[in-house]
């Protein structure tokens, strides 16, 4: 609907639907480096090499034909690039700012969660904490990926990368030559973004206390998280976490238990059963 009725953005995602196909291979020039500042990646993107940009748009025509699906016939295109960078600033602006706090808060959770992992378990207890997406076996991080591939990093790290917009597996550079990067997905529930989201359970909960219904049951601990941890993503009070936990325990939508010195949060399934109903 919202396409509908907004010509300009309908005109932006005209070329950004040839460049991001729903399966397969995507352009590495549209994932610049972890920069954290959408203009920075911008400026990147047009910056781009002409040389890099015809290698990959090849790359990208070669894996549409090779799966013989029903745009095989259409050539994508990157040539004007000022014009894509245009169509992401579009989008972002349109369908991404509003819910830009939600998706920093369930980014920031899970680098809570991935801090706390290095902290207490060191580089192993990181690595151990990225299941079910990938599996340490000394010395081979092997990932849950679409496609068969082996990266030797060769002494340069390894770049993790929480993402929001990453689903089902974690993904990486196609280039060999680019920093070793893996792109993993931030745990939320699967309606998040939709204009419906949640709307039932607010209904129901009342907005706060679907907020934090959810939070719980998409933080992405599978222990369960703590007052501060759902304080953060819904952005309210201790105190009044403190509350409105009790009268989620209380209706049988989530279990709390002790855990040294923080109260431990998880959601039952009732309480998932209603956040996914809505």
């Amino acid at each position: 609907m919202r396409l509908r009725h907004d010509e300009r953005l309908r005109k932006a995602l005209t070329p950004l639907r040839g460049l991001v196909p729903s399966a397969g291979y995507i352009p590495d020039l549209l994932t610049p480096g972890a920069a954290g500042d959408l203009s920075v990646s911008l400026d990147a993107i047009g910056a781009t090499p002409r040389h890099v940009v015809a290698s990959q748009m090849e790359r990208l025509n070669a894996a549409r034909h090779g799966r013989g699906g029903p745009t095989a016939g259409a050539r994508a295109d990157a040539t004007d690039l000022a014009g894509v960078v245009r169509a992401i600033g579009t989008y972002f602006d349109t369908l991404l700012r509003p819910h830009l706090p939600r998706i920093r808060a369930r980014v920031g959770a899970d680098v809570d969660l991935r801090s706390q992992a290095l902290l207490s378990g060191g580089v192993q207890g990181l690595l151990d904490s990225l299941a079910p997406y990938a599996t340490w076996r000394d010395p081979v991080l092997e990932v849950d990926y679409p496609v068969s591939r082996d990266v030797a990093l060769g002494g340069r790290g390894l770049l993790l990368v929480p993402s929001f917009f990453c689903w089902r597996r974690p993904t990486a550079p196609a280039d060999p030559g680019l920093p070793p990067t893996l792109v993993y997905p931030v745990a939320k529930p699967p309606w998040h973004l939709t204009p419906e989201g949640g709307k039932g359970a607010s209904h129901l909960l009342g907005r706060t206390r679907a907020a934090v219904l959810e939070a719980v049951a998409g933080h992405g601990r599978p222990d369960g998280c703590t007052s501060t941890d759902i304080a953060r993503a819904v952005g309210v009070a201790q105190s009044s976490i403190t509350y409105q936990m009790g009268v989620l325990r209380d209706g049988g939508l989530v279990t709390s238990r002790n855990s040294g010195k923080n109260v431990i949060h998880t959601v039952t399934p009732l309480g998932r059963r209603i956040l996914d109903g809505a």
